[in-house]
């Protein structure tokens, strides 16, 4: 079976990750000693991709833990699936980056990123058939950002032909953009939490994390790895950010109160309230979409539906891209619920949240804020400025593709094929 390793960096990256192999041991009925317990052979099917069969019948996450201070690693292990990952697989530093991004790019974080690598190394060769790599991390403080974009630079240099998935806001090869503003709109505006807990915070994010998985974990149609995923989705090279959603949203320890329909879930997948990211959908176009249906369905139910809300918003979808709409039905629902949707949206609608970004980084560094902190850790002001250029770039051609129209598709077919 073709693996994936999952790294995990920063504090937010590893209170992220280890909640996600919480679901991930939930859905393959794997305990916090990593054993299984479980009675069906299609938890066991694809049970490589994640995890590696040891002594004893016990399964090891292909996960490597990475944080600049020991702290996190402490929690992690401390947690309810802190024992079943592997001792050497915990690599940590004692200084942090003290929300630096440039400590955590070029000096704790460099100093760091060889132990990484010699981990990673190890990780792959042990693995059959490494289909590409999983990160998890934020673009918040110094560690996830400055760290993670190394790691992920060296790893792209190392292993160029495997694929790279991250969950974060950052220029990878795919990208699922989750950003803390949708999660609070969520919490407060769609489940009327008045004071969200941080794991309130994570759920959707999770849910979200173990549906775009789903296929590579469990027998499905759409995608079976993170290459296929890449190629269905990403049209053009520089535009591969994702939005992804998720239906229905609930919160914890309410899902057994909601028992929804195939036309609600379809209804509420579209919806701008059901994103992680903080854009409206409505104000730009899909380039491509994926829709991973959970539970006992019907798939021609599936895909009436999904052609049905496809008919009433044609005006959100480019037209010069025909079949753009990709669906799977998997038949093992997660836990808790009898029927859920993940969505994964490839929109021009994100330039929203990259906007916003550049014209609080301009109201700044005109004045020059905070550039001190940078330069003296290594960084040029260039850097900024080539930055600043590359994120006016992918704005532009996120609305250049909005305004396309089907006449110029033949021109579009042949940039597209100069660029790959």
């Amino acid at each position: 079976m073709r693996e994936i390793v999952h790294i995990q960096a920063s504090q937010c990256g590893n209170q992220i990750g280890a909640k996600f192999w919480e679901v991930i041991g939930d859905e393959h009925v794997i305990e916090p000693t990593g054993t299984y317990h479980g009675d069906s052979d299609l938890q066991l099917d694809r049970i490589s991709v994640y995890y590696n069969e040891a002594i004893g019948g016990k399964y090891i996450p292909h996960a490597i833990l990475v944080d600049l201070e020991p702290g996190t690693m402490d929690s992690v292990c401390s947690g309810p699936f802190g024992q079943i990952f592997r001792p050497d697989n915990f690599v940590f530093g004692q200084s942090g980056a003290g929300n630096n991004w440039a400590k955590g790019h070029y000096k704790e974080g460099a100093e760091l990123v060889g132990s990484v690598l010699d981990v990673v190394r190890k990780e792959a060769e042990s693995c059959d058939c490494l289909q590409g790599f999983q990160l998890t991390h934020s673009l918040g403080r110094g560690t996830g950002s400055g760290m993670g974009t190394s790691l992920i630079s060296k790893i792209r240099e190392e292993y160029p032909d495997r694929s790279m998935n991250t969950f974060t806001g950052g220029e990878h090869y795919e990208t699922y953009c989750i950003d803390n503003e949708a999660l609070y709109d969520i919490r407060f505006r769609t489940l009327k939490l008045a004071t969200p807990t941080y794991g309130d915070l994570n759920h959707p994010v999770l849910a979200t994390m173990s549906g775009v998985t789903t296929c590579l974990c469990f027998p499905g149609q759409l995608s079976a790895d993170l290459r296929k995923l890449a190629v269905n989705m990403v049209l053009f090279p520089c535009l591969h950010f994702f939005m992804p959603g998720f239906a229905p949203l609930t919160s914890r320890g309410s899902q057994q109160y909601r028992a929804l329909t195939v036309p609600e879930l379809t209804q509420q997948l579209f919806d701008a309230e059901n994103m992680m990211a903080a854009c409206d959908p409505r104000h730009g176009r899909y380039l491509t979409v994926a829709a991973v249906f959970r539970g006992r369905m019907s798939m021609k139910e599936v895909d009436e539906q999904m052609l049905n809300v496809q008919n009433k918003n044609s005006s959100y979808f480019v037209e010069w891209i025909p079949t753009n709409v990709e669906m799977a039905v998997c038949g093992i629902p997660p836990c808790g619920l009898k029927m859920v949707v993940t969505f994964v949206g490839n929109s021009t609608a994100i330039q929203e949240p990259f906007k916003c970004i550049s014209e609080g980084f301009i109201a700044m560094f005109r004045r020059k804020a905070f550039l001190h902190w940078y330069t003296g850790e290594g960084m040029d002001e260039m850097e900024f400025t080539e930055a600043e250029s590359n994120m006016n770039d992918l704005v532009s051609e996120y609305q250049q593709y909005q305004d396309a129209t089907a006449e110029e598709e033949e021109d579009f077919g042949e940039e597209a094929e100069e660029e790959a």
